[in-house]
């Protein structure tokens, strides 16, 4: 009796083992632009999951990004910012913050970033970014650069 239900056991594990198909896709993309006084780079990593059971498909997705904005101007045009702001764009949403400066800063370079279970990003994508600063406003896109 024992045999007869470890068999039967083994069976159906097989059986539902090939009933059950899964893909994974790992996607890690660098999407990189600059203005006249700044450069960004935006880092996408996303892991989807389709399974196939029981004749129904299901998908997950989770994913982590890092946007990194950098100011590419002179030392003295620095060194008067005392606040940037600054928003970026996706077609699946967006992001952005602000720093403050209460001394005169030496170098600026400013970290966002956030994961989840949101929408994926594609690899064609286009990035609208856009910085302001004192009295100047800069905007430009970042493209994929991962070959």
């Amino acid at each position: 009796m024992k045999r007869l239900f470890t068999a039967g056991f083994i069976f159906l594990m097989l059986l539902l083992s090939a009933c059950s198909n899964e893909e994974v896709m790992k996607n890690k993309y660098s999407f990189t632009g600059e203005g006249q006084y700044w450069e960004a780079e935006y880092i996408y990593e996303g892991t989807e999951l389709w399974k196939e059971e029981d004749n129904r498909t299901s998908y997950s997705h989770e994913s982590n990004d890092t946007f990194v904005l950098t100011f590419i101007g002179s030392l003295e045009e620095m060194q008067s910012i005392k606040r940037v702001d600054y928003s970026y764009e996706t077609t699946t949403g967006g992001g952005g913050g602000f720093q403050e400066f209460d001394e005169s800063p030496n170098e600026i370079t400013l970290k966002s970033g956030s994961g989840g279970t949101g929408a994926t990003i594609k690899e064609n994508e286009i990035i609208s970014v856009s910085v302001k600063w004192n009295d100047l406003e800069e905007s430009f896109e970042l493209v994929n650069k991962t070959e």
